[in-house]
């Protein structure tokens, strides 16, 4: 008997090892092949300077309260709340120490694109590349390029304040496994280029989910809930459904994009909260792409008000 239990044991301890080793493989940082970064092409710094307006760099990476020009110096510094603790956004300017001045155009993508770290580590999704997973390598090519023609910092943030579990990077594997992919958000029938266009710059760059989606107790999107309003995750009050049956239902393509250009919405109001600061980038881009987003909002499943 004494043996049997002994065998068990050991039965149950090799499974043990390979269900963990599973694990660790499926869940261990994945950057994209040396390969998907060498179609980047040559750096279009111009298309960079308006990727960085479309995915609104300088409202999370700015120092703290600055203004003006001082803005694009991307010190880091601004604390961000979440129901999981509170993160510290980082230095991504040029600087060769404190910044990504030493990166590559590898590291920087796949740091934007598949959260993982220069030194091969799993970053938090308080990096938004669960929408940035969506761009494309030229955008990003680009996008480091600009950054590389702004001023240096020497600034170094703190390290972020989180309790257990989530201090824990090696969990992060496991949330990307869940919720980490490329695909579309939503699938459209018969988009035409305008739409396609919208599409990829509210799933992907514009990562317009990460605040208008609600999610799951993991973080994770709710995916039949797609843009239909969440709570404020920094705070107080909730932000808004943005699908064609919400808020905005009443809104024609031309009033969202007006809304986005100057901030006026049709009920003679003007935007408020982090949405000015969203709707100052927004305005940056061709007034093509502010079309393309109002076709796409209008385009997507109506929801009703998210309950969560």
């Amino acid at each position: 008997m004494a043996g049997k239990i002994v065998k068990g044991l050991g039965t149950l301890v090799v499974l043990g090892a390979i269900g963990a080793g599973a694990f660790l493989y499926i869940t261990r940082p994945q950057p994209h092949p040396a390969s998907f970064w060498e179609g980047a092409g040559t750096p279009d710094v111009k298309n960079g300077e308006l990727v960085f307006s479309m995915g609104g760099c300088v409202s999370c990476h700015m120092a703290p309260k600055a203004e003006g020009e001082a803005q694009l110096v991307l010190a880091g510094g601004i604390a961000i709340n979440s129901p999981f603790g509170k993160f510290h956004v980082p230095n991504i300017s040029p600087d060769e120490k404190a910044g990504i001045g030493s990166w590559t155009l590898a590291q920087f993508g796949d740091a934007l694109t598949r959260g993982v770290g220069p030194n091969g580590e799993h970053l938090y999704p308080s990096l938004p590349y669960g929408s940035y997973a969506r761009m494309t390598a030229k955008d990003v090519g680009d996008l480091f390029a600009y950054i590389k023609t702004l001023p240096k910092s020497d600034n170094v943030a703190p390290p972020h304040e989180l309790g257990f579990p989530f201090n824990m990077r090696l969990a992060l594997g496991g949330w990307k496994f869940l919720y980490l992919n490329d695909a579309p958000r939503v699938t459209l029938a018969n988009a035409d280029d305008k739409v396609k266009r919208g599409q990829y710059i509210v799933e992907g760059p514009g990562h317009c989910g990460e605040c208008h989606t609600p999610r799951d107790p993991l973080g994770g999107f709710l995916a039949d809930q797609w843009l239909a309003g969440a709570p404020n995750p920094e705070g107080e009050g909730r932000i808004p459904n943005i699908t064609p049956e919400g808020p905005i239902a009443s809104w024609s393509e031309a009033d969202i994009v007006t809304y986005l250009t100057d901030g006026n919405t049709p009920e003679f109001d003007y935007v408020g909260g982090t949405m000015a600061e969203v709707q100052k980038n927004m305005a940056k881009l061709p007034a093509s792409d502010r079309e393309a987003i109002a076709a796409y909002l209008k385009a997507i499943p109506g929801h009703e008000d998210s309950p969560k």
